[in-house]
């Protein structure tokens, strides 16, 4: 198969599993209702009193990454149910190249959702906020639109190449949601510095208009960027070291 069919197919099994397809969905949708929601009704008394208006125009950020986990893990997943990977190695058996275009497809779906999540979330929020509202002039708005979409894009990557080495959803889904939700703030209260570095921390050092700490905003997502190479690498390895 070539380059461009093997891609299509990836993009056709992600659009027919409906757990897969419905995470990217959610991502976007998930994402904007949540935002819609607290604007709605807490949004100028927040704005009011915020010290950073720009990271508390991501909200719900933290909300779109669980989805952006749970489409990269379900994607990856499906491969492992009923010998799907038997019948996909079958057809390219070129385990890199299947694995590229799982990846790349993965990346491209989860970047595109992202960067529409990122602006229309910013922008129906600050629609809420009156006076208070700012817009992409405001410093580091624009930045921040641009780094919330790579960010989930990339933890969407973390996902996948963790699944790939795991070979279930249920297993990195049941480790990266608490981890992200509960363990990075109890390291964080413990060791500050180290927590600094973890996958979660370091990418939403974007979203703020002034970073505090050793990383900015762009060496910060370059650390989330190197979790996600190093799971996708470890994934590769299992997926050219094991049967299908």
């Amino acid at each position: 198969m070539s380059v461009t069919a093997v891609l299509h197919s990836e993009w056709i099994k992600i659009r027919s599993v409906r757990a897969s397809f419905g995470s990217l969905i959610a991502v976007f949708a998930a994402t904007l209702a949540i935002t819609l929601l607290v604007f709605g009704t807490v949004g100028r008394a927040e704005a009011d009193n915020g010290e950073d208006p720009v990271f508390g125009a991501f909200y719900a950020i933290d909300f779109a990454q669980i989805a952006a986990i749970a489409f990269g893990a379900t994607a990856v997943s499906s491969e492992y149910a009923n010998g799907a990977l038997r019948i996909s190695l079958s057809a390219v058996p070129h385990r890199s190249l299947l694995y590229v275009a799982k990846a790349a497809v993965l990346a491209t779906a989860s970047l595109a959702a992202g960067i529409a999540t990122a602006f229309a979330t910013f922008f129906a929020g600050q629609a809420f906020l009156g006076e208070y509202a700012i817009g992409l002039g405001e410093p580091g708005a624009l930045r921040a639109c641009a780094g919330a979409g790579t960010y989930l894009a990339l933890m969407a990557l973390f996902a996948a190449g963790l699944t790939f080495l795991l070979r279930s959803a249920v297993a990195v889904l049941s480790l990266l949601i608490p981890f992200i939700l509960i363990v990075s703030f109890v390291v964080g209260d413990i060791a500050e510095g180290a927590a600094a570095y973890l996958p979660d921390r370091a990418g939403q050092q974007v979203l703020h208009q002034h970073p505090t700490g050793d990383l900015g905003p762009w060496t910060g997502l370059a650390v989330t960027a190197l979790w996600a190479t190093a799971a996708l690498l470890a994934g590769w390895r299992a997926v050219h070291r094991r049967d299908a």
